[in-house]
């Protein structure tokens, strides 16, 4: 099997610097052993004006099947047979991409130290591969590629015999790519895509794959409308190695979205100690820091107050929510933007909550709270009920819907106003559980901080704090909108001229088609 790599230049810019990219003279043809076979490097043309380098790649089909593992002993006579005659030294696969890996391992990290500022930039670029394997067809060819910035994707069908035209086409496709694009970002794709078109792969697949998927997809991968195809294909369709791969994409997209870096969002939680007071973080709206745990004054009301022995607000929150959930009769809660675990573990301490999921985007979070809830030292029984999964909850999740009830615990004000609907309709409009549960601060309170500046939010990552009025204008639209009816309660001391320090809304479902409807309608 082999590929060639071409591009053009001038003078100024002559297209043999490719030798300088790949880290292979133009003038000596070059060998490297691989894990299967043999690789070689030349180029055909190289002058000027254009330059093409070529990896030819010799498989010894024996050394595949000895490296193998002994897969596939025992079976038919014919499969046994297949072990030796196959089209993997023919046909592009995991085993060119390997290759690749091995061959040009520099410039797949866009390393050039001779020739730097070439190394970061778009060079005009072909790239021909004679046999690909596409499990899907042309079709998927270009749904790869196409989204990556290629001018020109050519996928064109190989016959299965040119003298039998009758007989239609093979599996198997002549890729032409043809575009301005880093050379490194090129050949990251191919050492992605080949094994997701072939949907296989020579190696066993093992937990660093994730690492190696993520890397070469840095900058394309989050964002790619095939992103679950590629996953899940690329990691050979391994469940659990696929989610791990989507959750740390999904974070990477959050990041991107925000302009931010990955460990912002998953650093978001500092751990504290089981039974001090950190609360219910709000996370998993936008990987951002929040949540009780962070709240600076609010969560530090019992020393400002000089009262240590008075129960602190974010303890008065959780039973005032557990006590809606018991009055709504819930038996399957979500509790939304989880952060460390604290009302999951106050959950799971009443026998009532027969089923609680936590949701949060920050790995790093579900961590802290598995380790606060013990997962790995509960009985059978006890974790049959609590499960932990990661999410964004701008973005609707089928698994979310089903629950009784669902929490969100200071978690709306740490999104960006124009990001609320999308909230609003992954909660109330997608999952629709029967009951919501939201709680926020209420900005009147804050003239009671005495520490606080009169101006200041209670949390540096608060995007906004609304007023009684402004919150039950916004509960009272949602539950128009989505089919609920809004009942609101007041959270610690309910001052007379300023109303609680916390404020929430119980919503119960009313209309499960209202959202239908208006959907329909619009």
């Amino acid at each position: 099997m082999f590929l060639t790599i071409s591009t053009t230049g001038t003078p100024e810019r002559p297209a043999t610097d490719l030798g300088f990219l790949l880290h292979k003279h133009p003038d000596r043809a070059q060998t490297f052993s691989t894990s299967h076979g043999t690789a070689h490097v030349l180029y055909p043309e190289a002058s000027t004006e254009r330059c093409t380098a070529a990896l030819l790649l010799e498989i010894d089909p024996v050394a595949l099947v000895r490296r193998s593992k002994g897969k596939g002993r025992g079976g038919a006579p014919d499969a046994a047979l297949a072990r030796y005659v196959n089209d993997r030294p023919y046909a592009a696969s995991s085993l060119l991409a390997v290759a690749l890996s091995t061959v040009f391992k520099s410039a797949l990290r866009g390393v050039c130290a001779a020739r730097p500022e070439r190394a970061a930039s778009p060079l005009p670029l072909r790239i021909e591969i004679p046999a690909v394997p596409a499990r899907g067809g042309a079709d998927l060819v270009r749904a790869l590629f196409g989204p990556l910035g290629w001018a020109s994707v050519r996928a064109e069908p190989v016959p299965l015999d040119e003298g039998f035209p009758q007989w239609g086409d093979s599996r198997y496709v002549q890729l032409v790519l043809e575009g301005e694009l880093r050379l490194a970002d090129a050949l990251r794709q191919l050492y992605i895509l080949l094994p997701v078109l072939d949907d296989a792969k020579h190696y066993w697949v093992a937990p660093d794959e994730v690492d190696k998927l993520l890397r070469a997809g840095d900058g394309w991968l989050a964002e790619h409308p095939e992103q679950k195809l590629i996953t899940s294909r690329y990691l050979a369709r391994r469940w659990g190695l696929t989610r791990q791969a989507m959750e740390r994409l999904e974070l990477v997209r959050l990041a991107e979205a925000d302009d931010i870096e990955v460990e912002a969002i998953d650093n978001a939680v500092e751990e504290t100690p089981d039974g001090a007071e950190s609360g219910e973080g709000a996370e998993g709206a936008e990987g951002v820091e929040g949540g009780e745990g962070a709240e600076g004054v609010e969560g530090a009301e019992g020393a400002e107050d000089a009262r240590p022995k008075e129960v602190s607000l974010a303890a008065q929150r959780r039973e005032a929510i557990l006590s809606a959930l018991r009055d709504a009769g819930a038996s399957s809660v979500l509790d939304l933007g989880c952060g460390q675990g604290q009302l999951v573990q106050a959950l799971l301490k009443d026998a009532r909550f027969r089923r609680v999921v936590g949701v949060d985007v920050s790995v790093r979070a579900l961590t802290i709270a598995s380790r606060r809830l013990k997962l790995d030292r509960m009985s059978e029984r006890q974790a049959d009920r609590v499960t932990l999964t990661q999410g964004a909850l701008t973005y609707t999740d089928k698994r979310l819907k089903g629950y009784d009830a669902a929490v969100l615990s200071e978690v709306i004000e740490h999104l960006d106003l124009p990001r609320l609907p999308a909230l609003e309709y992954a909660v109330f409009g997608s999952a629709r559980p029967g009951t919501v549960i939201v709680t926020t601060p209420n900005v009147e309170y804050n003239v009671r901080w005495e520490t606080l500046p009169a101006g200041h939010v209670r949390h540096s990552d608060h995007r906004f704090e609304w007023t009684r009025a402004e919150f039950r204008g916004w509960a009272e639209e949602v539950g128009r909108r989505h089919g609920y009816e809004v009942a609101y309660r007041p959270v610690g001391p309910d001052d007379p001229e300023v109303g609680p320090p916390t404020q929430m809304a119980v919503f119960t479902v009313t209309d499960p088609l209202t959202t239908q409807k208006e959907e329909k309608a619009a």
